[in-house]
């Protein structure tokens, strides 16, 4: 868990009223009894979780694609390549949904903006060196060429909710 005091205060308000504006249909599926506080998401949500990740296209046109993401601070972060359509989509229009899913046993939903950390020729975002340490960490130092092959967002919800239908099998200590 690498967020702050003040990340997860921030992240349980926007999980508490991203529920409270759901609609009644969500609320009798996603509720206090089978959702996750903040800090149980943030210890569930460790390592790589691979994300279904929805751009627009120039025409109006859905497309989702795979992509690692990574949770820290309370935010999902993701990369791709630079040359990507999905990279050439969030240039332009960088709302985005997400949505990370464990069989039935969760369920993450996010909807926001992506955020550029390391923008060409740029000045790279104030938490890009924290990110990339963490990704250097994850994935080891060559597998890319950090500035020029990959270009890295943080996901900036503003709508966000869990499905856990069974909290405690979900956040139990693996059994040794």
């Amino acid at each position: 868990m690498r967020e702050t005091p003040e990340e997860l205060e921030e992240l349980q308000a926007l999980l508490d009223a991203s529920l409270s504006r759901s609609t009644s249909h969500l609320r009798s599926i996603i509720n206090r009894e089978r959702t996750l506080t903040a800090e149980q998401l943030t210890q569930v949500l460790t390592g790589m979780c691979t994300l279904a990740l929805s751009t627009v296209t120039a025409k109006g046109e859905p497309r989702i694609s795979g992509v690692d993401g990574h949770f820290l601070h309370g935010r999902w972060h993701f990369g791709t390549a630079r040359g990507a359509a999905k990279a050439r989509h969030l240039a332009a229009r960088p709302a985005v949904s997400a949505a990370h899913m464990r069989g039935e046993d969760l369920g993450v939903f996010t909807h926001g903006k992506a955020e550029i950390l390391n923008p060409r020729g740029g000045e790279p975002d104030a938490d890009w060196p924290d990110v990339l340490a963490y990704l250097k960490d994850f994935y080891g130092d060559d597998p890319f060429d950090w500035d020029n092959d990959v270009v890295y967002y943080r996901l900036r919800p503003d709508w966000m909710t869990v499905y856990a239908p069974d909290i405690a099998k979900l956040t139990a200590s693996p059994q040794s």
